[in-house]
Parts: C-alpha cells; sequence; structure tokens
C-alpha cells in the first residue's frame, strides 16, 4: 500500500507545496523523510565528482541503452584576441582530422564500427566536444574523445585544407540572414569588445591562422579546471570517474590564471541597407544579464510572454500573446521570435523579426508598445500563462540523452553545478507581474537599445525614435 501511494503521488503536487507523501511510521525521521523527497523530485540525480587535477565529472544515469558523453571547455571566441580571432572554431574543424594514434580514416572507420557519433561545437563562450554511443561503448568513445583533445597532429596539409572548408562555411553563414543580423547585434551591442566580434572570425584572420596559433590557444585554455566531463543515458559514474582518471588524470593542476574581460554594452545601431532583397530582417535588443543573475528567470518569463509567430504556421489572432495578435490581424510580419541570450556577466534581451519594408514601422511601434506594457500593465494571469510555457518548453528540451548532457555540460560551466528541475521549476513558480514589471523597468525603460538591421530597411524607424519610444509619457 505504501509503495503504491508513493508511485501514485504527484510530482507537480510535491515541488508546489514542499508537502512529503506519507512514510511508514518506522521510517518517520527527518532525515528519511528529506532523503526521500529529494530522491522522488531529483530523480535521475546528478553526481558529481571532481579530479584532483581540477576537472569536474557530472553524470545523470537514466539506465537507457545508450548515452552522450561530451568535453565541455571554458573556451569560445570571447576568449580569442583581434588578431587571432577565428582560432577556436578552427580547432572545433581540426579535432577530427587524425592524432598521433589514429589517422583521420582511422578514426572515422573506429567511430562507425561502433556505430556512434562524433561531433563539435563552438560558441561565444563554449567550446564542446561529444560522442553519442551504446551504453557499453563509453570507454571507447571517451578514449577516443581524449586522444582527439590531447594528441591531434595539427598537421600543415590538414590546416590548409581545412582553412579552405572554413571560408567556404563562412560564405553560407552569408546566407542565413538571422546569422548575419545576429553577428551584426553582437557587433554594435558590444562594439569593441570580444563579444563584438563573431566566432568564425574575420576572412583576414583564416588566412594567415597558424599551427602555433592553435597550439598557444590550447595550452593557454584547454586545461582541467576549465573542463567538464557530462554524461546522460546509460552511464555508469564510478566508472566514468575511474576513465577520466585514467586519461586526464596525467595533467597537471594548474592555477587559473585567465580573467574575463568585461564586455562593455553600447546603445547603438548597425544597418546594412539592400533593396534588393524582399524581406527586411532586424533584430533589437537591450541589454540582459548574466547566467547566474537572480533578474534572469524573470526575464525568461517575459520573453515567453512575448513569444514567437510564423504566418507559415497560422493562426495568431487567437495567440496568448498581445503581439502576436497585432501582428497577425495587420499582416505586419513574415515572422517574429523573442530572444534572451545570456554570457556570464551580460546578455541581450530582444527580439528578432522578418517582415516587408511599408510595415516596419507599424511593426516596430507594436514591439515597444507591448515592451512598455510589460513595463507597466502586465496582468497576473499572462505571467502564470507564461509561466507554465516556460515549463513546458524546458522540459521538451530535455528529451533525449543529448540535451540533457548538454545541459548537465553547460551548467556545471555556468553554475559551477547542476540546477535542478525541481528548484528551477520552484523559483519560476515564484515569479509575479510584480516581478515581471520589476525587471522590465530595470532592464528595457528608458534604456538604450541596440539594433542590427540587413535588408530593404529605409522605412525602418531612425535610432533617434526608436530611442524616444523606450518609455511611455502619460498626462
Amino acid at each position: 500500500m505504501t509503495s503504491r501511494l508513493l508511485l501514485n503521488s504527484s510530482l507537480r503536487y510535491l515541488r508546489g507545496s514542499g508537502i512529503v507523501p506519507h512514510i511508514p511510521k518506522q521510517c518517520r525521521s527527518r532525515a528519511t523523510a528529506a532523503s526521500l523527497a529529494k530522491t522522488l523530485v531529483n530523480w535521475p540525480a546528478t553526481k558529481t565528482t571532481k579530479l584532483e587535477n581540477g576537472m569536474r565529472v557530472a553524470t545523470e544515469d537514466t539506465g537507457a541503452p545508450t548515452a552522450t558523453i561530451g568535453l565541455w571547455i571554458d573556451a569560445g571566441s570571447r576568449f580569442e584576441t583581434e588578431e587571432n580571432n577565428g582560432v577556436a572554431h578552427f580547432l572545433e574543424h581540426m579535432a577530427f582530422k587524425g592524432t598521433s594514434k589514429r589517422s583521420q580514416t582511422d578514426l572515422e572507420l573506429e567511430v562507425e564500427n561502433m556505430g556512434a557519433h562524433l561531433n563539435a561545437y563552438t560558441s561565444r563562450e563554449q567550446t564542446v566536444f561529444y560522442a553519442k554511443c551504446l551504453s557499453q561503448d563509453i570507454p571507447k568513445a571517451l578514449e577516443i574523445l581524449a586522444d582527439i583533445l590531447q594528441n591531434s597532429k595539427l598537421g600543415e596539409s590538414e590546416i590548409e585544407r581545412e582553412r579552405g572548408v572554413i571560408l567556404r562555411e563562412m560564405q553560407e553563414v552569408e546566407t542565413n540572414l538571422q546569422e548575419v543580423v545576429f553577428d551584426h547585434l553582437h557587433a554594435t551591442a558590444f562594439q569593441g569588445t570580444p563579444l563584438g566580434r563573431t566566432i568564425l572570425g574575420p576572412t583576414k584572420n583564416i588566412k594567415c591562422i597558424s599551427r602555433k596559433d592553435l597550439l598557444n590557444y590550447i595550452q593557454t585554455y584547454y586545461k582541467p579546471h576549465r573542463m567538464v566531463l557530462a554524461g546522460a543515458g546509460g552511464v555508469d559514474h564510478d566508472l566514468l570517474v575511474g576513465a577520466a582518471k585514467d586519461l586526464f588524470g596525467c595533467q597537471p593542476p594548474s592555477v587559473d590564471d585567465v580573467c574575463i574581460t568585461p564586455c562593455r554594452y553600447t546603445g547603438s545601431d548597425l544597418r546594412v541597407r539592400d533593396d534588393a532583397m524582399p524581406l527586411a530582417h532586424v533584430a533589437i535588443a537591450v541589454e540582459g544579464c548574466g547566467w547566474d543573475n537572480p533578474d534572469n528567470i524573470p526575464l525568461m518569463v517575459a520573453n515567453t510572454l512575448i513569444g514567437a509567430w510564423d504566418r507559415s504556421q497560422g493562426g495568431g489572432a487567437t495567440n496568448s500573446s498581445k503581439l502576436a495578435q497585432a501582428v497577425a490581424t495587420d499582416n505586419l510580419a513574415h515572422s517574429f521570435q523573442s530572444f534572451n541570450t545570456c554570457y556570464k556577466d551580460t546578455g541581450l534581451w530582444g527580439i528578432y523579426f522578418v517582415a516587408q519594408p511599408l510595415a516596419l514601422d507599424d511593426l516596430v511601434f507594436n514591439i515597444q508598445e507591448e515592451w512598455m506594457r510589460l513595463c507597466t500593465t502586465v496582468t497576473q494571469g499572462e505571467v502564470d500563462r507564461a509561466k507554465n510555457l516556460l515549463k513546458t518548453n524546458m522540459l521538451l528540451q530535455l528529451d533525449g540523452t543529448t540535451p540533457i548532457c548538454e545541459d548537465i555540460g553547460r551548467q556545471m560551466l555556468c553554475y559551477g553545478r547542476r540546477v535542478p528541475l525541481h528548484e528551477l521549476e520552484r523559483r519560476i513558480d515564484c515569479i509575479t507581474a510584480d516581478n515581471v514589471q520589476d525587471v522590465m523597468l530595470k532592464y528595457i525603460y528608458d534604456r538604450c537599445p541596440a539594433v542590427a538591421a540587413v535588408g530593404p530597411v529605409e522605412a525602418l524607424p531612425d535610432y533617434v525614435r526608436i530611442r524616444g519610444s523606450m518609455y511611455w509619457l502619460r498626462y
């Protein structure tokens, strides 16, 4: 009977009320009750271990037949200089081109024979190498990742070949207008700082990055205390820790002498007018906050309140987002998407939209009206609906071993721990309409926005007018 009660107890009830389900009399000690509650709301638990050299190992064992393991490194384009901008992304390309133990062909065959998948990506603050494989192949997959990180040959011929690949990739990125606009947005919002540079780097840098540049970056940033080994799925934590000690334990501990450079935000705009394009692509943002700032949760709720809309998917007039209702009713845009981009100590909170040139004036007016409404008159009902949607989206994004592993690795670097879902859910549940208004007044009201626009943008209101609409005058 007791087990049935426990199985039928709702996690939502437990998380929301803090009440522990019925426990047999022989188990009614505070320690046991706390342990049971912790188990129910935090299962499977995220286990963490710190090796002697500073590397952290964090896993979540679901007992699945597959797993994702990866190395999250506290290094990205933000840690580059004007001269070597693009080197972190260049290293990502060089990772799978052979090591001192394996040629590129041997590496590819070994991975294919396991039925595994290797991948990597670079962001402004992190570099990631990960593998998806069967649970029994985790030791082999980790050994391959360790070999790639520690023994890549970085041969001159491979460097020259990848130089051409990256230059072609840069041409492809130029056709992705959303990527182009966000690069321009960072360039104007964080002008003159590392966050203002692109991840791929300028063409002139890619043409002259050398093997020495790659080795210097590895020696400076690829250190154990800047790495997190994360695993999700059918992962045995103790076995992964043991393997990590064998493969990475030989790296000596070191002092982190790398200081992150504060990136100054500047309200400004950058416009690339091209009347040959059919649609205007625009992003407007204000300075947000860093990952561990408590204001981040209300900003996430406000971001959900604005929402996203695409006319190809239909709907809009009955959408819960008031901005979507206005845009759909008056046919003001092809699509829009709000965003809350966070870094360690700063961020960008805003909206990206695609629209016909003649609709830009009315669209920007509606966007800023909605922003001002969030600062002054947002209702509790709207906030409650946004909180539910935010929690749903948050859970849907953790569907699978790879997104869970990514969540573990990123949070370990950003927060120094994995934030349990029930804790995050409670923090969201605590947000009220007053909280949202206070944070909107702090970050949006009468603040200088950053604007980036590409395409036929002649009708986009000038910067002075956009800046002047960042507050309301009421008589």
